[in-house]
């Protein structure tokens, strides 16, 4: 508790929270979880991309990221240009202005100093650089908690991650080559430290118990995307698009001509369009689709499941949380090194190159050892919930050092 007489450390939380993207939620939902057990006495707001969806679901106050509304909205008349341009002055003084109330901001995973989907440096690139500037010009505390990061090409884009990470007063990643791209963007990562990504704290359903081997086999989640290739991309994405739905299609075709019930799955909004190509394909029966609202829901999908097939990076989390294999179509070296990290190295297929035939052949492989398999994911997911408790210890110590200090004086004899 704290003392009436103290003011409580005020923590602000900051990202893309509450616009669909349930990893993005997901992550929030990690640290609310650590901060309410933890430290109960914070006082939490955020400033965020959806702060209604996020004041509804979280409980905490929430203020827009940006001051121009259609921000993600492309502007092509001269008076939505303007407006723009305007926003991106006006946010330089609302972030300073909301950052100097807190004491400690966190920004909660994500994949924030990476560019492996579309991505324009004066987007959320430029907002992260104004947090982060903010805090160091201000004396907050910035947090980069269990980011994702990569190399990048653009030259404005990776000069605001660049300076952003640097300016921030903590930084993890959630893998050895996030922290590595950005040793190699120039940023000194000596101190900074990898740790699992923050999916891996929350809470897990409970997994349906494996098949028995001489029943018929059980159902399949396939985790879509509306899928366009990276930043580099962007003169084939149509064509990057193509190719991976229509593979998809074909797989889940194939599935089902061996009648096996396909249940699509989600991590975004605008993922609706690729269920809705998919299941206008594939007329059956056996094809239905989930509408989940959190990664707490993709969890009690995958664990229903046999085998698992998904491209997003936190369905492939959800789904080696709940310890159900799964198949990794793969954009960015992020998911293969997690595969690779949790013991599923070998089931990786790229997702720019989807080959339906290839496909099949990997997933009849991965059912082949199902069981094992899951037993290696019972024991990577014990060490990653260490791990992850070992970075909660860490963030305590270098935001909240009176809350740490008191800790350790409760655990001395």
């Amino acid at each position: 508790m704290t003392p009436a007489n103290e003011t409580p450390v005020r923590v602000g939380v900051f990202g893309l929270l509450g616009s669909g993207n349930l990893g993005n939620d997901g992550s929030l939902d990690a640290v609310l979880g650590y901060l309410r057990a933890e430290h109960p006495e914070v006082v939490v707001d955020a400033l965020c991309g959806g702060p209604e969806a996020v004041t509804t679901r979280f409980g905490i106050p929430a203020t827009r990221l940006h001051w121009y509304r259609g921000e993600y909205r492309t502007a092509s008349r001269a008076s939505a240009i303007a407006a723009k341009g305007l926003g991106k002055l006006v946010d330089v003084f609302r972030t300073a202005a909301w950052v100097r109330r807190h004491d400690v901001v966190i920004v909660p995973g994500m994949g924030v100093l990476e560019a492996t989907l579309p991505l324009r440096p004066w987007g959320f690139p430029y907002s992260l650089f104004l947090l982060c500037a903010s805090g160091r010009l201000l004396r907050t505390r910035v947090a980069l908690v269990s980011v994702g990061a990569a190399t990048i090409g653009n030259r404005p884009t990776r000069a605001l991650v660049r300076w952003s990470a640097r300016l921030a007063a903590y930084r993890s990643y959630r893998d050895a080559q996030s922290r590595d791209a950005m040793r190699a963007m120039g940023v000194d990562t000596a101190r900074d430290e990898v740790y699992p990504d923050l999916a891996f704290a929350l809470p897990t359903p409970r997994a349906s118990a494996p098949s028995d081997p001489s029943a018929p086999p059980g159902p399949v989640c396939v985790g879509v995307m509306d899928f366009h290739g990276g930043n580099d991309d962007r003169a084939r994405a149509y064509e990057i698009y193509r190719r991976y739905l229509d593979g998809t299609i074909r797989f889940v075709r194939a599935l089902v001509e061996e009648g096996r019930a396909v249940r699509l799955l989600t991590g975004d909004e605008c993922d609706a369009s690729v269920v809705a190509a998919i299941l206008d394909a594939v007329d059956s029966p056996l094809v239905t689709a989930a509408e989940p609202s959190s990664l707490a829901d993709l969890m009690k999908e995958m664990a229903a499941a046999d085998t698992v097939v998904a491209i997003r990076y936190h369905n492939l989390i959800c789904a080696l949380k709940t310890g159900t294999p799964v198949l990794a179509l793969c954009y960015a070296a992020k998911s293969d090194a997690l595969m690779a990290e949790m013991g599923l190295g070998a089931y990786c297929h790229p997702a720019r190159e989807v080959d339906a035939d290839r496909l099949l052949e990997q997933f009849r492989a991965l059912e082949k050892r199902s069981a094992e398999l899951r037993q290696t994911l019972t024991e990577r997911n014990l060490a990653a919930a260490r791990r992850l408790e070992n970075q909660f210890n860490s963030l305590t110590a270098a935001l909240f050092p009176a809350a740490d200090h008191a800790h350790t004086l409760r655990k001395a004899p």
